[in-house]
């Protein structure tokens, strides 16, 4: 059985679609891209975005390959009401803006991004995930 990995190349093929539809906007965000291990493979910041949203970024990213899953789905369980949600490590951010990256059906890695609204951060990274 072979596994599917996150190669480098792919994750500048991401970025370059997530800095694409961010730029198109005007808006300045902090893009994270990790392996199916947690681990920092590429990382951009756009110039005057603020230094907060670095780790806001990855931790994003951290979520959504964590357990497999858009961090929109905490968001909107948090807003249901839901709060032991909150009891959650401190690295994991549960709002939008975090997408695993899927190939062949088996997650490789992630997307977070941070720096807009969490719904904006969520639209630059699913266009950034569509590349893969």
């Amino acid at each position: 059985m072979q596994k599917n990995i996150l190669t480098l190349e792919m994750a500048k093929r991401i970025m370059a679609a997530a800095e694409a539809k961010a730029n198109a906007n005007k808006w300045k965000v902090v893009i994270a891209i990790l392996d199916d291990g947690g681990h920092l493979v590429y990382l951009q910041r756009a110039d005057g975005t603020q230094f907060g949203s670095v780790q806001i970024a990855i931790n994003k990213a951290y979520a959504a390959v964590s357990f497999k899953r858009p961090t929109k789905t905490w968001e909107e369980r948090l807003a249901e009401g839901r709060l032991g949600y909150l009891s959650f490590p401190n690295n994991l951010v549960l709002i939008e803006g975090g997408l695993p990256l899927t190939l062949n059906g088996e997650v490789i890695g992630s997307i977070g991004v941070s720096g807009v609204q969490s719904s904006q951060d969520g639209e630059i990274a699913a266009a950034g995930a569509a590349a893969l």
